[in-house]
C-alpha cells in the first residue's frame, strides 16, 4: 500500500513508490542469495497458512511464501500498482504456484481486505505508506490471534530513529515485539498479535 505523490509533511517515513522500472535492481536472480525466503520466513510460516505480502512488487517474497505454505496454503500478493500484480501472476504461473497465489490491488490509503491471515509481510515498503500507523492498525485487524507481522525496512532509506517511531506506532496498534531477526541491509522486526 503506497501513494505516489502524498505531501512529505504527512509522514517522515514516506517516500516515492518503487516503480516497476526498479525491479531489475531489487528482484533479480541474486536476491534469493541475499534474502533467502526459507531462512527469513521459515521460522514463522507453516504449511496451510494464509499469508499476506503487502507491497509485493514483482513477487520475490510471494513466491518464497507460496513454497512454504504448500498446496493447502494461500498467499495474497497485494500491491497498489496493477503492473506489479500482473508480473506476480505471470511469475506464479511460470513457477507452478498460481494455484496458491492470489493477487489483490490495494487502494492508496488501505489494503482493503476482509479476510483474516496467519502471517503478513511488509518487505521494504512501510516507508512508502502515506500513513504507516494506519497501515499497522489495519494489518493488526487482519491478523488472526497469534498471527505474525514481519516488517523489514531498507537500512539505507530508513534511519534507526524512524524505525523506532514505526515500532511505537506498532505498539499503539496493539502489537508486541516477538523477534528482532538480522536481515542483510535492513532493519527488521517480527510483531505479534495476541
Amino acid at each position: 500500500m503506497t501513494a505516489q505523490n502524498s505531501p512529505a509533511t504527512k509522514c517522515p517515513m514516506q517516500a516515492r513508490v518503487c516503480s516497476a522500472g526498479h525491479l531489475p535492481f531489487i528482484d533479480n536472480a541474486l536476491r534469493p542469495l541475499i534474502h533467502s525466503p526459507r531462512k527469513l520466513f521459515g521460522p514463522y510460516v507453516r504449511s496451510g497458512y494464509t499469508c499476506l505480502d503487502i507491497g509485493c512488487g514483482g513477487g520475490f517474497a510471494s513466491m518464497g511464501l507460496a513454497r512454504l505454505v504448500g498446496p493447502t496454503g494461500t498467499v495474497i500478493s497485494a500491491d497498489l500498482q496493477p503492473e506489479m500484480l500482473q508480473r506476480v501472476a505471470r511469475r506464479a504461473q511460470r513457477e507452478g504456484l498460481a494455484d496458491r497465489i492470489r493477487t489483490h490491488q490495494c487502494r492508496s490509503d488501505r489494503i482493503g481486505l476482509e479476510q483474516q491471515v496467519d502471517f503478513a509481510l511488509a518487505f521494504w515498503m512501510l516507508h512508502e505508506a502515506p500513513d504507516p500507523a494506519g497501515l499497522l492498525a489495519e494489518v493488526y485487524s487482519l491478523l488472526r490471534p497469534g498471527g505474525r507481522f514481519y516488517v523489514i525496512e531498507p537500512g539505507i532509506h530508513v534511519s534507526r530513529e524512524l524505525f523506532e517511531e514505526a515500532l511505537q506506532d506498532a505498539g499503539e496498534a496493539g502489537f508486541t515485539i516477538v523477534d528482532t531477526p538480522r536481515v542483510t541491509m535492513s532493519r527488521a522486526v517480527v510483531l505479534g498479535r495476541s
